[in-house]
């Protein structure tokens, strides 16, 4: 099989090479990238040539950290992202007239901050649906919304303790007030039925489709072992539209070890990752682990939601197995734990990565790069956050999503989207690493401290060649080449020359795995 592309703007993202014109691609690698309209003679019989008059093509592009499982679920519950509280409440409230007695509601999405920063309860869920157990994730991922209803079932009242790294909020009366906190949330999920592999397998191809219809040709999943056992059934049943690199959950160290597995066991399709662990919370609820206090609430530090100790055994364990580790840090102190984590136990040559490193302090800056720590971090998080962040962090946001300044200290950058805290669409991503403004413009031409904005190029390379480094992979994938895997992200628009707010509005016309097209835009045709 061949592919013949002709008369695009085909960008390799190989450091001094020009822009070509005509790529050629058979048996899923590239085997012509040039002006040669004929492909240098080496095209055979059977090609299929596309024309790309104006159209630009890039590596493909790969988010570094999502959770899929959460993202394919998510599609069909309550999506509890909404302007106001009372909008949730409306949706939560049809679901239960439609839904039997006892049947659980789930949902995602509220953001307090965005209400006026009160946290809200479980009466307001107990008024809309007083016969059914309701669990709202936040936005965040890092905190629970409850009614009654669950707290009943899970047995969580007024003695109830708050669990190691979790708080239980509660009422002035002392009551649960229907919020729970980090590790708290577990209390709430295990006594939720789990999903099972098969049945997650529709979902699961819903959102691969729609992942690859924003130009995503591969992801680094952050969910656990439903997701994986998922993912290989759809491999078996060559449904895998999409490059997967798997994490491991903390709780699955020990069984990965016992079994030998090791990061980068697996095919080029679907392979092992690292070892996922939390050393923190997240800025919304403020339980990200600061070194000095948040701005707005003076004697808050954060959460350590798992004990220093335990991560400094687990990074030592998992290195010398062979496994890379991918700590969740947010908080500069939280940060600067886990470096000192990988410099007590890390092991040479393992590549190691800190998830978010949204809170940096000047000294730890050159640790990263000194380390071979990859940052895996989000440029839609600094652009939602924003007004968050200054008001809990304040000063200190001039290390806040230092994207520039990492990447100066050499530090490889990865990026994502941390779907669904945020969209998936990773042009929107772009967008906001290049300007740090959101879709609307805001909070104006510069951006949110501008001296982190990263070029067009250092963007596209943390969305491919990052990705492509983290996972071991970059001698196959990342960059286009003769003899690489032909990975493409095809878009109407040319990131390197247009006005960066076009990027949210640019259309993908194709997303090209090897020769299967998991996304093709109608007009993207050949002959």
């Amino acid at each position: 099989p061949q592919l013949l592309f002709i008369n695009g703007r085909i960008h390799s993202l190989n450091p001094g090479q020009a822009v070509a014109s005509v790529l050629l691609i058979r048996g899923g690698r590239v085997a012509y990238l040039g002006d040669d309209p004929a492909a240098g003679g080496l095209a055979r019989r059977g090609v299929e040539t596309i024309d790309l008059p104006g159209a630009c093509v890039l590596p493909g592009l790969t988010d570094a950290h999502l959770h899929l499982q959460w993202y394919a679920e998510g599609l069909a519950q309550v999506q509890a992202e909404q302007p106001r509280a009372e909008d949730v409440l409306a949706e939560v409230g049809r679901r239960a007239a439609e839904l039997p007695e006892g049947a659980w509601i789930t949902g995602y999405g509220w953001d307090h901050n965005a209400w006026g920063g009160e946290l809200p309860s479980a009466a307001m869920l107990d008024a809309c649906a007083p016969l059914h157990p309701v669990r709202l994730m936040a936005k965040s991922g890092h905190a629970l919304w409850v009614n009654s209803a669950a707290l009943h079932l899970a047995d969580i009242n007024s003695a109830t303790l708050d669990p190691d790294g979790g708080q239980i909020v509660h009422t002035p009366a002392g009551d649960p007030s229907g919020i729970l906190l980090e590790n708290a949330m577990q209390l709430i999920k295990r006594i939720i039925p789990p999903a099972t592999p098969a049945s997650l397998l529709p979902a699961m191809r819903r959102a691969l489709a729609l992942l690859a219809r924003a130009g995503l040709t591969g992801v680094h999943n952050m969910d656990g072992a439903a997701a994986f056992a998922a993912e290989q059934m759809l491999l078996e049943r060559g449904e895998l539209a999409l490059r997967i690199v798997q994490q491991i959950p903390l709780a699955q160290l020990d069984q990965s070890l016992a079994l030998g597995l090791r990061s980068g066991y697996g095919s080029d399709r679907l392979r092992i990752g690292a070892v996922k662990m939390f050393m923190d919370g997240a800025l919304g609820p403020r339980t990200a682990w600061m070194l000095a206090p948040y701005e707005s609430e003076p004697r808050t530090l954060g959460i350590e939601t798992t004990p220093i100790t335990e991560i400094y055994a687990a990074v030592a364990r998992a290195n010398a197995g062979g496994l890379a580790c991918a700590i969740h840090a947010i908080g500069d102190r939280a940060v600067r734990q886990v470096l000192d984590a990988y410099e007590a136990g890390g092991a040479l040559g393992i590549r190691n990565r800190i998830e978010h490193v949204q809170l940096i302090d000047e000294a730890d800056l050159p640790r990263l790069a000194k380390l071979g720590v990859i940052a895996s971090m989000q440029p839609l998080h600094a652009t939602s956050d924003m007004l968050m962040a200054d008001r809990h962090w304040g000063a200190r946001c001039a290390n806040a999503y230092a994207w520039r300044a990492l990447q100066e200290s050499g530090a490889v950058l990865a990026f994502g989207s941390d779907c669904p805290v945020e969209t998936p669409d990773p042009l929107r991503g772009l967008h906001a690493a290049i300007t740090r403004r959101r879709a609307d413009g805001s909070p104006g031409e510069q951006g949110w401290y501008p001296a982190q904005r990263l070029t067009p190029e250092q963007a596209l390379c943390a969305y491919t060649s990052g990705p492509a480094y983290a996972a071991g992979v970059e001698g196959r994938l990342g960059t286009l080449a003769p003899g690489k895997l032909a990975d493409l992200t095809i878009l109407e628009r040319d990131p390197f020359t247009c006005d960066p707010a076009e990027l949210p509005h640019t259309a993908v016309l194709g997303a090209l795995v090897e020769m299967e097209f998991a996304w093709r835009d109608p007009g993207l045709v050949g002959h």
